[in-house]
């Protein structure tokens, strides 16, 4: 899990910029907001989107990736 700043790109830390640069997927509750600071950083990744309203059916899937 790593947090994000919620106004400005430039607040990310370093470590979490370094974190994001080496998963393979990036599971985001809002993927549109994500994918800017990914942009920002450099960094191209997978997303998944995961919030309340698919949280029961994403987990699976997230689990299912494990066993891969």
């Amino acid at each position: 899990m790593v947090a994000t700043p919620i106004g400005n790109l430039g607040d990310l830390s370093d470590r979490a910029r370094e974190t994001l640069g080496t998963v393979d997927l990036v599971a985001a509750e809002d993927t549109r907001r994500t994918g800017r600071l990914l942009e920002h950083i450099g960094v191209k990744v997978r997303m998944l989107s995961l919030f309340e309203g698919n949280e029961r059916q994403r987990i699976d899937e997230l689990l299912d990736l494990e066993d891969v």
